[in-house]
């Protein structure tokens, strides 16, 4: 049982020992003392350095789950991340749809062991919360609760000032919550340029992204498990053959220059090289694609002439 919990004022004792709590069961399996129930105000009487150490050492454990139901158990959750306290129970029951807060513990024990891509499994699915819906037919869908997730993470951090010590750390947590959908929606059928462009808008967090989009993958039907993980393996096999191909190839084909200056009545000239790379950067943003024929460029340039510095 819970040892009594005073309640005429703070005590950062009982939150100190709620955290190291969390950390051991985090990080040996088992909880080294017995729970004591904590409030917001004993937290508030820690560092939010302190405070992030502990949480850092749970999420990074052998078994951050049994240190996320410590953290449950002592109150923590409730005093510092309510957010994050609303999804347990949210679902296994009445509506057809599987517990919000064991799939989470479920991902984040599934993740890699890195900060990123463990805070944001914890955070990804806290838009459901506030998300659900009910069709007529009974069916439940969580329309936008990625969008919602990533606005709720941006008032917690107003809030609790977590991460502010860490911008980057920040910033990528958002990301990927926000993100966390796009490559589960992958299905083999994506052309090439859509591969380019997914891979070129997820950026510097893609390897994060996929690997938070594999321990996402929580079903009980092994078979199903393996396509879901297959598909997002072929995706990022394909992501990076077509680097390699992007590497070895210039985006341009052989002559375009001349196409251009015959187009537009232009001499030889750095204003053929200013154009092509003005294509090449249209090519990195994907308003057009690579290697195409020297035609579809000369029209890309027609088309946008003021661009072009040809208006």
């Amino acid at each position: 049982m819970p040892e009594p919990t005073p309640s005429s004022s703070a005590d950062r004792d009982r939150a100190v020992h709620a955290l190291e709590r969390a950390v051991a069961s985090a990080e040996r399996g088992v909880p080294d003392r017995p729970i004591v129930l904590v409030s917001a105000a004993d937290i508030a009487e820690l560092s939010r350095s302190d405070v992030r150490r502990a949480l850092d050492r749970v999420m990074l454990g052998a078994y951050p789950d049994e240190g996320l139901d410590a953290l449950l158990a002592s109150g923590v959750l409730d005093a510092l991340l309510p957010e994050v306290k609303a999804m347990v129970g949210f679902g296994d029951g009445e509506w057809r749809h599987k517990d919000v807060w064991k799939h989470t513990k479920q991902v984040v024990a599934q993740s890699v062991p890195r900060l990123e891509v463990r805070y944001a499994a914890l955070f990804h699915d806290i838009g459901k919360v506030k998300t659900r819906t009910i069709s007529p037919d009974g069916e439940v869908h969580f329309f936008g609760h990625a969008e919602v997730g990533a606005r709720m993470f941006d008032r917690l951090e107003r809030r609790e000032r977590l991460f502010g010590r860490d911008d980057a750390l920040r910033q990528e947590i958002r990301f990927l919550v926000l993100h966390h959908l796009r490559a589960s929606q992958y299905d083999g059928k994506w052309t090439d340029s859509a591969v380019r462009r997914f891979a070129r808008e997820i950026g510097p967090y893609l390897e994060d992204l996929l690997c938070l989009s594999r321990a996402d993958i929580t079903t009980k039907r092994p078979e199903k498990k393996r396509r879901g993980i297959a598909m997002i393996d072929e995706l990022a096999a394909r992501i990076t053959a077509l680097a390699a191909e992007d590497a070895k190839q210039p985006p341009l084909p052989s002559g375009v220059g001349n196409e251009l200056m015959a187009a537009f009545g232009l001499p030889p000239s750095r204003r053929i090289g200013e154009i092509k790379r003005a294509l090449e950067a249209a090519i990195e943003a994907g308003e057009i694609e690579a290697r195409l024929e020297p035609g579809a460029y000369v029209e890309f340039v027609a088309q946008h002439k003021a661009r072009f510095g040809l208006g």
